[in-house]
């Protein structure tokens, strides 16, 4: 799963120590996303797996089942709708396998739901799987947690040789998954050179993808910014809470920050903050602008979410987002 949905699975934890306050929550995580869990409360452990996109390797899928089958779980929520999500839970001969129909995984979900159509949210799908069945989901679901120990932090500080800057410190966040929802590099260069040219420390995040977008913005800014970028999520998730305040793309990290409690700018093109956007509060979420002609179809009235680009959000909107946050936060 992607960062952002697995930082959602933790409502979704909470949700069942409600239910089953005896019971624990393990996740099945890819290498990816497993530091996340060890900073978020109520998860026992995580089951790192792999798995290929677009083939069935049977064997890996047979050792992932006999894996699980070792546990001894009561019950399987299989979140994701394909029918490759539900083999393996199948093959442990877990008892109760609850799931949507999705892939027509008759036989392998035994606790079939219907309805994941009617559903607008990836949450609202995500947490009926842990009500029992025919329950009608909260007016809201709890926020998801994570959880970094403040001497944690302080060991990563000096193990990295950072020290926080005199003044505010700010984390960008400039990778995304998508066409239209990264904002460009130069306007996060700009950004991030206003910022330190007023006392801010800047520190950009990412992975291996985002070095060639870090070294631009470092160029930019001098001194005071930090090229953070990096193969471990875990870096990541440490520096975010370390800062005064985040500013990311509609990304994994925009949901690790907001979870952490960081006020966080998110930056939203051709997604809806309020379908996609963290349950967690935003300080500030920033869409481009309604009052000019829609840059893919040239209508004045276009109302379809998907033709916006984030690159249409000025850099002087979002300086003033962050700034202001700041303000608050003394």
């Amino acid at each position: 799963m992607w960062i952002g949905d697995f930082v959602r699975c933790h409502s979704v934890v909470k949700v069942l120590q409600a239910r089953w306050p005896a019971r624990p929550v393990d996740l099945i995580t890819s290498s990816l996303c497993a530091p996340l869990l060890d900073y978020m409360p109520g998860v026992r452990k995580g089951v790192v797996c792999d798995l290929p996109r677009g083939r069935l390797p049977i064997g890996r899928y047979l050792a992932l089942g006999r894996q699980l089958k070792a546990e001894r779980y009561g019950t399987a929520l299989v979140m994701l709708r394909t029918w490759k999500a539900a083999l393996a839970p199948f093959l442990a001969g877990i008892p109760e396998r609850t799931g949507f129909v999705g892939e027509v995984r008759f036989g392998l979900i035994n606790d079939l739901r219907w309805g994941e159509r009617r559903l607008k949210r990836m949450i609202d799908c995500m947490g009926t799987l842990a009500l029992p069945k025919g329950a009608k989901p909260p007016s809201e679901w709890p926020l998801p947690e994570i959880v970094v120990p403040a001497d944690e932090i302080a060991q990563w500080l000096q193990r990295r040789g950072l020290v926080h800057p005199p003044g505010p410190l700010v984390a960008l966040a400039p990778g995304a998954v998508g066409p239209g929802k990264r904002w460009a590099s130069h306007s996060y260069a700009e950004l991030a050179r206003r910022l330190t040219a007023a006392g801010i420390g800047v520190w950009v995040l990412g992975g291996p993808n985002e070095a060639s977008f870090a070294r631009e913005i470092v160029a930019a800014a001098g001194e005071r910014a930090r090229d953070l970028t990096g193969n471990d999520l875990r870096d990541a998730i440490i520096a975010l809470a370390a800062v005064d305040a985040t500013v990311s793309n509609d990304s994994g990290l925009m949901h690790v920050a907001a979870a952490i409690g960081v006020p966080t700018v998110a930056l939203f093109g051709p997604t809806d903050p309020r379908l996609w956007g963290p349950l967690n509060p935003l300080a500030a979420a920033i869409e481009p602008p309604s009052d000019r002609a829609c840059p893919r179809c040239a209508k004045r009235d276009c109302h379809d979410v998907r033709h916006r680009d984030v690159d249409e959000i000025a850099v002087d909107r979002v300086f003033d987002a962050v700034t202001m946050t700041l303000a608050a936060r003394k």
